[in-house]
């Protein structure tokens, strides 16, 4: 399908054409010889365009907008919940896109190697690749930004925390760090529910993701 650029122009009717001449030398006669008269830009929008059937058609490209009703808060503690969930996603979901990058060119990689060994000592290569990237900054989230990071890896990547470390560290890390989750009230092993858990999150991605947030 091939594509070009074209401008639109508005042509008038003679009698206004005349009209605008007329004006235009009226105004050009009161003026002194001292002065520039500059002629105004074409009239015209700049569009891309695609040939559909034959014909040039004109393509317009919009942002995204998300049009959505207002949560309706029964009490403060809701509106708080609410506040307090949209500074959370803010914060942490630009290190899930990465993380979420990261992994699947991990899992890229792995799938071209053959060799057990191999991917035993990438996968090392991996996890001080993380820590170096996230570490520093991961330590100064609190719990509750910590559990919504681990929802949002799970959203992008399709991988839950708990697969995650299990890849990277083993069965028994992953069990061990799940059991130390489940004594903060988290499970590493919950998976992202857009429609009903994680609503608000959801929510607030789209805000953030439209700049209205």
């Amino acid at each position: 399908m091939s594509k070009c650029f074209f401008t639109y122009s508005f042509k008038y009717p003679k009698y206004i054409a005349l009209a605008i001449i007329s004006l235009t030398s009226l105004s050009l006669e009161a003026q002194t010889n001292t002065q520039d008269f500059t002629v105004p830009p074409k009239l015209g929008y700049r569009l891309r365009a695609e040939v559909v059937n034959g014909d040039t058609v004109p393509v317009v490209d919009l942002n995204t907008i998300y049009v959505c009703t207002e949560f309706v808060f029964k009490n403060p503690r809701q509106y708080e919940i609410w506040t307090r969930t949209k500074h959370n996603v803010k914060k942490v979901y630009p290190y899930a896109i990465l993380a979420a990058a990261k992994l699947k060119e991990y899992d890229k990689a792995l799938a071209k190697m053959p060799d057990e060994n191999m991917k035993k000592a990438f996968l090392k290569v991996c996890e001080k690749d993380l820590r170096k990237e996230f570490e520093d900054e991961l330590k100064e989230l609190t719990i509750s930004q910590g559990k919504v990071l681990m929802k949002l890896i799970d959203r992008e990547s399709g991988k839950t925390t708990y697969d995650v470390v299990k890849q990277l560290r083993g069965s028994f890390q992953a069990a061990m760090w799940q059991t130390v989750a489940r004594l903060f009230g988290h499970n590493m092993k919950t998976e992202y529910d857009a429609n009903v858990e994680d609503i608000m999150i959801e929510r607030a991605i789209k805000l953030v993701e439209s700049g209205q947030f």
